[in-house]
């Protein structure tokens, strides 16, 4: 067992085994029911098409079984492959249908604003990557991973609508290595290479041996940090975008302008026709197809907005358009598979003190976004145990393990979950009943499929390249500032949030209406301020360390009810799950 692994183990048990467990559970129960809290919402019926019952049958006696022993706690490590078998053995009767059930127009609506919301951030990322190692990995290589690794996930992942991508923390891991290698005088690249294949090693073994099973320690508190956090990310950045087009010497006046006009058009347009479904106007029919696709909408509205602009004004107001490489080759022009015996050999085995931080940024990040998107408030049924929000991990973690092995090889960026890609998939395939509650969601692996293979397209093939290099780069932005801004409803931090703003004397009441005032605020600060050390470890030099941070929320949260700080009664309404 790996020092992290035993780390974590150890830490474990010490929370679990530190009070009573007749009296106290660090993960609130899905059956627990509490004096002042409210029942529990469950997800209407699905009319989705039903299964071949030659698919079902194989599942209904083991779904029984798994059912019966649901209430268990299940221990932190697992017989080997374990809860891989146990993962796939419930997911693969359905994959038939996790292909025909993504045969429709909301799937093709969540394709075409999925493939922008992916390759953005990928072009983005690429251009930062190329800054931070000067060159030795760039745009090429993060599209080109971001197509290639998001196709195979799509294709063997126990939660297929999980999205793949390049993330801030790996970034900020990577600049690191890069100015360690230069300060050790030590080739990056073969460094980066054996980090990544030390890193691949740790997390096939906690894939294997269920390690993901940690997460049952994480609850509500983490997730709405964590989820609040990268749609922060993402506002800031488009902020931070736009308003740089006004400071910069090289830009003009009428150029911030023009780039601060397309951006929010764009948001707008995306955000307007998204909610068109809630509201009366025009048939049913009609408001589901404009709502699903308003995101892509949006883009094209944008689009044309600069592009009027640009013929009629020239020059002066022609924006900064998406940049794509246009060759199909490595950034440097270096070969493709990486000289791993170039590092020396003490190097080698020292890589392997990088890689146990890369372990537990990489195993945090894919695994509390995995988390988010099984939460049961998106009714997804297939492959799952009721409420479990652990199915499908341990085979998720198997496929980023062999990811991370073969692109350290060839220099490709590490990949992981992306959470506000994905929250965004989830929602762009939720299925609402008449009166706007959601019943279901579209499970299949359709659109993760279609979206990489769109952008692995875009690197490969001079048509689409042409295409892409036309779209400017404030409306991307403007789909920025929706990802980040549609992620936060139903984020109950974001909603506890505005609440310290209204009049509670004539606010409507909230699920945690029955916790005094100033007891939800207090622990909506804590969290604020648990958002805000994150953004500052984040940004500061000591930037690698930052999922460290996110580990120590899971320990924040249990002191703060243990301390008295937030008594028990009030977090298991505030925290539930």
């Amino acid at each position: 067992m790996s020092f992290t692994h035993r780390l974590a183990a150890a830490a474990c048990f010490l929370l679990v085994n530190s009070q009573d467990t007749a009296s106290f559970s660090f993960a609130p129960s899905v059956t627990r029911h509490h004096a002042l809290s409210r029942p529990k919402l469950h997800c209407v019926s699905s009319s989705r098409v039903k299964r071949p019952h030659t698919l079902s049958m194989s599942t209904t006696a083991a779904a029984a079984t798994i059912d019966e022993s649901n209430d268990k706690d299940p221990p932190i490590f697992e017989p080997i492959f374990k809860g891989i078998s146990r993962d796939y053995g419930m997911r693969l009767p359905h994959y038939m249908s996790d292909i025909t059930d993504g045969l429709n127009t909301q799937c093709l609506a969540a394709i075409l604003f999925l493939f922008f919301a992916c390759l953005a951030p990928a072009v983005g990322f690429g251009a930062l990557f190329g800054t931070a190692t000067k060159g030795a990995i760039g745009t090429i290589e993060m599209v080109s991973s971001t197509a290639l690794c998001g196709v195979i996930y799509a294709l063997f992942s126990g939660q297929p609508l999980t999205i793949i991508g390049s993330t801030g923390p790996v970034l900020a891991f990577v600049a690191a290595l890069f100015k360690l290698a230069e300060a050790q005088n030590l080739p990056f690249l073969p460094l980066y290479a054996w980090t990544g294949i030390w890193t691949s090693g740790i997390l096939f073994l906690s894939s294997i041996t269920s390690a993901s099973n940690l997460v049952k320690y994480l609850t509500r508190f983490t997730d709405e940090i964590f989820s609040t956090l990268i749609s922060v990310i993402f506002v800031v950045e488009a902020a931070q975008n736009i308003g740089k087009s006004f400071t910069n010497p090289a830009s003009s006046f009428t150029k911030g302008l023009l780039t601060l006009i397309v951006a929010v058009s764009t948001y707008f347009t995306a955000n307007t026709l998204r909610g068109l479904r809630s509201t009366v106007y025009f048939t049913k029919g009609v408001r589901k197809n404009v709502s699903n696709f308003g995101p892509t909408i949006g883009v094209v509205a944008g689009a044309l907005i600069a592009r009027w602009a640009r013929l009629s004004q020239g020059a002066a107001a022609t924006l900064p358009a998406l940049s794509i490489p246009s060759t199909f080759a490595t950034t440097s022009g270096r070969p493709w598979r990486i000289p791993l015996m170039e590092l020396p050999v003490w190097a080698r085995w020292a890589s392997a003190l990088p890689a146990l931080m890369a372990v537990v940024l990489l195993f945090l990040d894919q695994n509390i976004t995995v988390r988010l998107v099984n939460n049961p408030q998106y009714c997804m049924e297939k492959g799952r145990r009721k409420n479990n929000m652990l199915d499908g991990m341990h085979a998720d973690m198997l496929v980023i393990s062999i990811l991370t092995f073969f692109t350290s090889l060839v220099g490709l960026p590490w990949l992981v979950a992306a959470t506000v890609r994905s929250i965004s998939h989830v929602r762009a395939l939720s299925i609402f009943d008449s009166a706007g509650k959601l019943k279901s969601t579209i499970e299949q692996r359709i659109t993760g499929l279609s979206i990489h293979s769109l952008i692995g397209a875009c690197v490969l093939f001079d048509g689409p390249r042409s295409i892409l290099t036309q779209i400017p780069t404030p409306v991307l932005m403007g789909l920025f500032l929706f990802l980040g801004t549609s992620a936060l409803p139903g984020n109950e931090m974001w909603e506890r949030m505005k609440e310290i703003l209204k009049d509670s004397s004539i606010a409507p009441k909230e699920r945690w209406s029955a916790v005094p005032r100033k007891i939800s605020i207090l622990f909506t600060a804590i969290q604020m301020a648990c958002l805000g050390a994150m953004v500052y470890v984040k940004e500061s030099p000591i930037g690698v360390l930052f999922p460290v941070v996110i580990a120590m929320l899971a320990p924040l949260r249990f002191y703060l009810e243990k301390s008295g700080v937030v008594k028990k009664e009030y977090m298991d309404i505030l925290d539930e799950e």
